[in-house]
């Protein structure tokens, strides 16, 4: 999967920089790549600030610091999304730094770790060197100590 995004990305990109050089001209198209990497370079700074803030203050308030790291890590996705130059990925980057749709992505990430660290744990078990706990089964007699015995 990865090696097919690897492969698919870079034709992606030069298909959508050709396009969009055909409908606004070359020159317009090497400006407008030019313009958002140095904008995302702005803006990595100033996710990189939000980021060590967001999580700082989480942690110093006492809740814990993970959706904001998460959130944080996203927003810095983003912004290095749109330092690379690329329509697509300068359009991911974008996606990445609006909030709504950053809290969707963590919810998300959350969901699909959260499944896996559990079949991990499943699997995990079953290679334990930790003995199972015996299953004991157990009656009570009901009746005369006498007949119990001493």
């Amino acid at each position: 999967m990865l090696l097919l995004a690897l492969i698919a990305l870079p034709l992606l990109e030069v298909a959508a920089f050709v396009a969009v050089g055909l409908a606004v001209g070359w020159l317009l198209a090497i400006v407008l790549l030019a313009g958002t990497s140095l904008l995302g370079v702005f803006v990595l700074r100033a996710e990189s600030r939000a980021a060590l803030t967001s999580v700082s203050l989480a942690a110093s308030q006492g809740r814990s610091p993970g959706p904001a790291a998460v959130d944080a890590a996203l927003g810095l996705l983003g912004a290095v999304l749109l330092v690379v130059p690329g329509f697509v990925t300068g359009a991911l980057g974008a996606v990445l730094l609006i909030s709504p749709t950053r809290h969707a992505v963590r919810r998300m990430l959350s969901r699909h770790l959260a499944g896996r660290v559990m079949r991990f744990a499943v699997v995990a078990e079953r290679f334990s060197t930790r003995p199972a706990p015996a299953d004991v089964d157990a009656t009570a007699i009901e009746g005369d100590r006498a007949q119990l015995g001493p």
